[in-house]
């Protein structure tokens, strides 16, 4: 395969997953695999998992920076919270990467598909487990915020070992917050992601994993599908999103299922 080939696999897989993650993460479902394919090709000896993990993460980290623009009025109105949840996320990205690339990354990943079901189901049962919550005068019980911190500081943790489908578990569990819109917690969990995925781009550029012929047009193309996204998903009905992150989820959890049965 020759390099302008693989450009033309890649970029469009990064635009997409870009669009993907700023209306409600899942992204890397769409561009990991074709990293994977893609660097298998070029190299004639299959490139190993972590380089297209590491790859990944940098392509799509400008994506989530650009999304998180275009979520500026959403996520102004939602900054004390994200003041609260960007120490666990950023804590948890860096345990999370150090893991990557230090140590076995087979035990992880075969919970990968466990963590996706889960968090789609809680998404599923949101609005019941929202209205379930105490929340006076539209305040958030602080043992609320204190197990939200925690929930990030465990999905900043996955975040920075692989990553996909941050965005779901981001969205089930800040639902709990009770504290906006589902465009509203679309910002937040955007600008989180970008935390979690910049701290991920800095260990794994210092470790030397990435990838950067395939990596640096990938960036530009997942910057402009994340703004993209950004504004798509602004102007789409609540149900409509909601069923976009339900089918997204679906998704995600077939496809790391099929991968830990065939044992890929």
């Amino acid at each position: 395969m020759e390099y302008w080939q693989a450009c033309l696999i890649v970029c469009p897989a990064a635009a997409v997953g870009g669009a993907i993650n700023a209306i409600a993460g899942g992204g890397t479902l769409v561009t990991f695999p074709a990293l994977m394919f893609v660097l298998e090709s070029l190299t004639g000896t299959g490139a190993g998992s972590i380089a297209a993990n590491a790859t990944n993460t940098v392509a799509l980290c400008p994506g989530s920076f650009s999304s998180s623009w275009g979520y500026r009025r959403e996520v102004r109105e939602l900054w004390r919270w994200t003041r609260l949840l960007a120490l666990p996320s950023i804590a948890g990205a860096i345990l999370g990467s150090w893991l990557v690339v230090s140590g076995d990354e087979q035990i992880f990943r075969a919970m990968v598909p466990w963590l996706i079901c889960l968090a789609t189901a809680l998404f599923v049962l949101q609005p019941r487990l929202t209205g379930l919550l105490p929340a006076a005068s539209g305040e958030t019980p602080a043992d609320h915020r204190w197990l939200v911190a925690i929930l990030q500081l465990a999905i900043g943790i996955y975040g920075g070992y692989f990553g996909a489908g941050i965005g779901i578990l981001m969205l089930s569990s800040l639902s709990l917050l009770n504290a906006g819109s589902i465009h509203q917690i679309n910002g937040l969990k955007t600008v989180l992601a970008g935390l979690i995925n910049g701290v991920s781009m800095v260990i794994f550029i210092a470790d030397g994993s990435v990838h950067w012929p395939l990596a640096v047009p990938m960036i530009v193309s997942a910057m402009a599908g994340g703004w993209a996204g950004a504004t798509w998903a602004r102007k789409l009905d609540k149900r409509l999103v909601r069923k976009m992150v339900i089918g997204i989820g679906m998704t995600l959890t077939v496809w790391y299922f099929s991968q830990l049965l065939t044992g890929r």
